[in-house]
């Protein structure tokens, strides 16, 4: 009898440290941000009230939350800038009380957007936040437009009220047009197929609405603002300086206070308004006049210029013949030039997984042995970045794992590599990082090493997948081993290293019980196997109680005797014949060989499927890879009844650049 653990199916070590690996996962449809806020005050409130113990120390190694937070960030802070870009550059053109009404725009418009987004059941995510920062330099066209028509009305005598609805009908349908023939572009992206439509849908939903939020406030809000506070302003008239600088002066002092209390954000408040009047008096005014007074005459007679130099024959003529041989030249140009095409913009990795695969039948400790090498290796490569590393995590008995496979494997270990933020980084490159890792690798003996990056895109599958399928498995195997010699025998840089997805070779004893024999003791089959599984993997029987701790209790054949097979052969098992009992041995009704089988069949409509795939190394182009490999195919003998296709990656990105053709066909129509 032991009163132990379960045996451990997995090792973890973090920084040469071994670890307890907690991984959380959020619901769908739940908040990150609240869910991570209450997971690290859950941590701090343990440790202060020494819940936990004072030796063990809690590091937290991945945080999606934070480039969340940082795209939030962003999004915000590019609000701000914009809606203050556009207040300055209007001020000098219609005066600060004016262009306040067109850069609210923006804020208003967002507000609205948020609204009619978490209506609709839409969650904040990376494409959305994305669609939103996209959406930003547009919304406010209309409100200027509109801003600026009713301005003009009003500067040439009209009341308020009559240039509001003077100014705001003359220009409703271009602009309701304007912002239609916008909406018609990204309309057909609704529809975008696949996986891949289904992660980037998020941004056409996203522009519609915040575009749509920016028509309702510069029709309907803008005008509202116009009617009730719209004044000509008279750039060179003089305000009394002295009770201006009085106030913000005033405000000024508190912010000094508030800095001597450690209130930094307070402070820069109450000091802001002091350096804005400065600037404003000191620099912006000043060119304000200067671009009214002179600068827009000036525009106005170089633009009339041009304009009636480009309107007479002879140039107008050469303008359109030009016009279209270049849009020709641009057309060859690009064609002929072959440029690389990527599926997703390459990026600089923040996690680099290293994944270590033994061959299949490896156990736990062989495994954790090995990697102990790998390790060694990987530290070696990362010594001169220790600077930028956050964190080095292994996990034994786990592999990085793909959309329809298991990740839990005891032949397989996963090295994480997490580095700081971009920002943090001093310009060093974690993809030189990773082509440094591949290399270090080359000619590593004991295991396959499988170096990838972290997916920044939906999971379109391997850049190199080959799908071959009939009915015939062992015709299957033997055509996808030939492909891969094919493809090997070219070598083509920049392949990984092409493999199968399924083991063929997979190693087995194969017990062959004599039925005959095993009915005349009385024996079935479910009883030999079932004796076998409790002896090798053992069988929950009764279930322990110690106050309110409850144990299960597992019968299991010791592990000595479990490792042998004839320890294995020589079980007994009880049978009772006319009420006696007898014992007989397994051996006496079996016998085993050794053999190999497959380790699992896979099926795509109805056919069975073999999947041949490999990585791309850092550094080369897919496309390029994949169009030598459909040419070394294009010839290949296929087997009766065996065919192939490239998915993956590449199924996914000729899916979408066919849609995205159409789509612009369509928007253009």
């Amino acid at each position: 009898m032991v009163d132990g653990f379960e045996e451990k199916t997995s090792i973890s070590v973090l920084n040469r440290q071994p670890v307890v690996t907690l991984s959380i996962v959020k619901r769908s449809g739940e908040n990150l941000l609240d869910a991570t806020e209450q997971i690290y005050k859950i941590i701090n409130e343990r440790q202060a009230d020494g819940l936990l113990p004072k030796d063990i120390k809690i590091v937290i190694t991945d945080d999606q939350s934070t480039s969340i937070k940082d795209q939030i960030s962003n999004l915000e802070n590019s609000i701000i800038m914009g809606m203050l870009l556009v207040i300055l550059v209007l001020y000098i053109f219609m005066g600060i009380r004016n262009a306040i009404f067109s850069g609210l725009a923006i804020p208003m418009s967002m507000f609205i957007s948020f609204w009619l987004l978490s209506q609709f059941g839409y969650t904040i995510n990376t494409m959305i936040l994305f669609g939103l920062l996209l959406a930003l330099g547009m919304l406010v066209d209309n409100a200027i437009v509109v801003v600026e028509n009713v301005y003009r009305l009003h500067e040439e005598g009209l009341s308020k009220m009559e240039a509001v609805k003077n100014g705001v009908s003359e220009i409703a349908i271009p602009i309701i047009s304007s912002t239609a023939t916008t909406l018609a572009a990204f309309l057909p992206l609704l529809f975008w197929p696949g996986i891949v439509g289904d992660f980037m849908s998020y941004m056409p939903i996203t522009l519609i609405i915040v575009l749509s939020s920016s028509l309702f406030v510069a029709l309907i809000l803008n005008p509202v603002f116009a009617a009730r506070f719209m004044k000509i302003e008279d750039i060179r008239a003089k305000k009394n300086r002295k009770v201006l600088f009085s106030i913000v002066g005033g405000m000024a002092l508190l912010g000094l206070i508030f800095y001597t209390l450690g209130s930094i954000l307070w402070g820069n408040i109450f000091i802001l308004p002091l350096l804005i009047t400065s600037i404003n008096i000191l620099a912006t005014k000043p060119f304000a006049i200067w671009f009214q007074e002179k600068g827009i005459p000036l525009m106005e007679n170089m633009y009339e210029k041009t304009l009636r130099k480009a309107l007479t024959k002879n140039t107008s003529v050469i303008l359109l013949i030009s016009s279209v041989l270049l849009f020709i030249f641009s057309i060859i140009f690009f064609s002929g030039s072959n440029p690389n095409v990527i599926f997703f913009p390459e990026n600089e990795p923040k996690t680099i997984y290293v994944t270590a695969e033994l061959p299949l039948g490896t156990d736990l400790d062989m495994t954790d042995s090995l990697t102990l090498k790998v390790e060694d290796r990987i530290y070696e490569t990362l010594n001169q970045y220790e600077h930028i590393v956050k964190s080095v995590g292994i996990t034994i008995g786990k592999g990085k794992g793909g959309l329809f496979e298991g990740d839990r494997s005891p032949n397989k270990s996963l090295t994480t590599i997490t580095f700081v933020e971009y920002e943090d980084r001093h310009g060093i490159s974690t993809t030189a990082i990773m082509q440094e890792l591949t290399k270090s690798f080359q000619g590593f003996v004991g295991a396959k090493i499988f170096i990838e990056k972290e997916d920044e895109g939906p999971p379109v599958g391997k850049p190199i997948n080959i799908e071959v399928s009939g009915d015939d498995f062992e015709q299957l195997i033997a055509t996808s081993q030939d492909i891969i010699r094919l493809i090997n025998e070219d070598k083509i840089p920049g392949i990984e290293e092409l493999q199968m997805d399924i083991n063929p070779n997979k190693p087995e004893m194969l017990l062959e019980i004599d039925r005959e024999k095993a009915r005349r003791f009385g024996l079935s089959t479910s009883m030999i196997a079932s004796t076998i599984r409790t002896a090798v993997y053992g069988s929950n029987v009764d279930k322990y109680k110690e106050g309110e701790d409850e144990f299960e209790m597992m019968v299991r054949l010791a592990k000595k005797y479990r490792s042998s097979t004839t320890q294995l052969l020589n079980l007994k098992i009880r049978v009772e014949h006319d009420g006696t009992p007898y014992y007989v041995p397994i051996s006496s009704v079996a016998d085993y060989k050794y053999t190999s089988t497959y380790e699992k069949i896979n099926r795509i409509d109805n056919s069975r499927v073999i999947t041949v795939y490999s990585n791309v190394n850092e550094g080369y182009n897919a496309n390029v890879i994949n169009a030598r490999i459909k040419e070394l195919l294009a010839d290949y003998p296929k087997p009766k009844g065996c065919k192939w296709k490239m998915t993956g990656e590449q199924e996914s990105q000729q899916e979408t650049s066919d849609f995205l053709v159409g789509a612009l066909l369509l928007a253009v129509a």
